[in-house]
């Protein structure tokens, strides 16, 4: 669904007013649209008077820790028993920025086998039918614009207060690379001076984002770059890695590694990157391209993911060897796409 429908909003309505305990849900590993979205629904939901609970699958990262409402958040990983029983009591769930059960990881089952309402508001392509009520749009910049769509069309603009204006800008900058990319329709920037009326001080924000990492995030960027970076010039690809030992020597904290695999493409004429983060059972894996190079079909072809044309992530089970042995293995598959 491209567009909000009446339909939706209707159907979105009477399950917000039948409800007494809501649970919002994002994915594991939350980014700033993921936590901004959320948040924001969260603020939302406690306005209108419900028992609402924030569930994240695991560890937040720490340079967020300063958003309204991230100390309200229950982290599944740390509090499994109280995470089930919270989910298993509620009558309404609502999960922003995915639309795979899988991205629940070990939460996604009894968010599945819970028969409560549930809302979907997303915008990564190809949504399985996990919700009842699916807001799907893939053009939009992120899920935290069209959670703004959400609040402005149920209950009215009025409802945006300064907290949620500023998860749902934190949402979009961080989801845009402070709108250097995946922000070209006109009404991202309707919805952002709309939060930018409610108060919201962009460069106080931007300055929390990212001027907000540890010194240790610093030398470990440096380190990735000097000595963990490949670069391919015959197929205008470069990646990074950073093994367990690597995140332990540069006291790694969860968050650190974010936007690294955006730092190769600035390098001249690389259109494809990718970076490999192994953990303790698989590795991590993620993906950027430039142009019309299909970071996404990349990932879910060979690496167990998904996600936009210029922005994918997945997962290995492999080792971090082995993971970057298979991908420089596939490269020749896509070297008509990526030669450009």
């Amino acid at each position: 669904m491209e567009k909000i429908t009446n339909e939706f909003i209707e159907h979105a309505n009477t399950a917000i007013t039948n409800a007494n305990k809501v649970v919002i849900l994002t994915h594991k590993n939350p980014d700033g649209d993921a936590l901004g979205s959320g948040l924001a629904m969260w603020h939302f939901f406690k306005s209108l008077q419900k028992e609402v609970t924030f569930l994240v699958p695991n560890q937040l990262p720490t340079n967020l820790f300063w958003m309204p409402g991230m100390a309200e958040i229950l982290v599944y990983e740390e509090n499994k028993e109280k995470g089930k029983l919270t989910i298993a009591s509620s009558d309404l769930l609502v999960m922003v920025d995915f639309n795979h059960h899988s991205r629940l990881s070990e939460a996604g089952n009894h968010v599945m086998n819970h028969k409560a309402p549930k809302i979907l508001i997303d915008h990564h392509p190809n949504p399985e039918p996990i919700a009842d009520l699916i807001y799907s749009r893939v053009s939009s910049s992120s899920t935290a614009e069209m959670v703004f769509e959400f609040i402005q069309k149920t209950r009215g603009e009025e409802y945006i207060s300064r907290a949620i204006a500023d998860c749902l800008f934190v949402g979009i900058m961080t989801d845009t690379g402070s709108f250097s990319y995946n922000s070209s329709e006109p009404h991202t920037y309707e919805v952002v001076g709309k939060l930018l009326s409610k108060g919201v001080n962009k460069d106080e924000l931007t300055d929390k984002v990212y001027n907000n990492f540890s010194e240790h995030r610093l030398r470990l960027m440096g380190y990735a770059v000097n000595q963990r970076m490949v670069v391919l010039p015959e197929f205008q690809t470069a990646y990074i890695y950073l093994t367990k030992k690597d995140l332990e020597d540069y006291k790694h904290e969860p968050g650190d590694t974010e936007g690294f695999v955006n730092y190769p493409l600035s390098i001249r004429n690389i259109v494809f990157t990718a970076i490999f983060i192994e953990k303790d059972n698989y590795t991590k894996c993620s993906f950027r391209s430039k142009g019309n190079f299909p970071a996404n079909l990349v990932s879910m072809n060979h690496f167990n993911g998904g996600g936009h044309k210029n922005a994918a992530g997945g997962e290995s089970k492999m080792s971090i060897q082995e993971s970057m042995e298979k991908f420089e293995s596939i490269l020749p598959l896509y070297k008509h796409l990526l030669i450009q």
